[in-house]
């Protein structure tokens, strides 16, 4: 953690490489934002690649995450992917995300900057705005963006260094840094899983 130090936008933005540590306590979340469904969709055959769904039961208070041990804390705030090689040759890509306000703060600015990088060279930078949300709501977000634009040689190197394709979500609420989260990408799972 960065011990009480402001992290900004402009600063994750100029980021080259994956930060080593969570750049904010879990308890900074103090607005209770909680994540409950993410759908990764093909934006032209909308076929589903990727989805996940949990419950507002299964969320435990902010309070109680504090006071587990740091490793079993990052385990929480990492997700691991597992896609097929041929999601690096896929143009566009939808993203949909169902999250709740679960605080009684108004969330202003919500802001979301992903940045993701392969062997620590950044390959796409995603920077969303959610705009303003009301206290004790839920919300749904989407969004259709582009694959990176790789060649032959990028996409194989990514498919044979499984889990060396890693990414920082970085959330803010009127430029503060409230969540941090981590992702790892594997790009080896079998084809027929997904129906190409």
């Amino acid at each position: 953690m960065t011990g009480g130090i402001s992290i900004t936008p402009e600063q994750v933005l100029q980021f080259t490489g994956p930060t080593e540590d969570f750049l904010c306590p879990i308890t900074a979340n103090t607005y209770n934002i909680e994540f409950y469904r993410f759908t990764i969709s093909d934006a032209e055959s909308h076929k589903v690649l990727f989805d996940v769904e949990r419950s507002s039961d299964d969320y435990e208070s902010i309070e109680n995450v504090a006071l587990l041990p740091v490793e079993v804390q990052r385990s929480m705030r990492t997700i691991n992917y597992r896609f097929p090689p041929s999601m690096l040759y896929r143009k566009t890509i939808s993203a949909k995300l169902v999250f709740g306000i679960n605080g009684d703060k108004p969330v202003p600015n919500f802001r979301m900057i992903e940045r993701h990088y392969f062997r620590n060279t950044l390959i796409k930078s995603f920077d969303f705005n959610f705009g303003f949300c009301i206290p004790r709501s839920t919300n749904t977000w989407e969004s259709i963006y582009d694959m990176p634009e790789l060649t032959e040689e990028w996409k194989q190197a990514i498919v044979q260094g499984a889990n060396e394709m890693v990414s920082d979500s970085f959330y803010f609420v009127d430029g503060k840094l409230v969540m941090h989260n981590k992702a790892i990408y594997a790009y080896n799972a079998p084809e027929v899983d997904y129906g190409v």
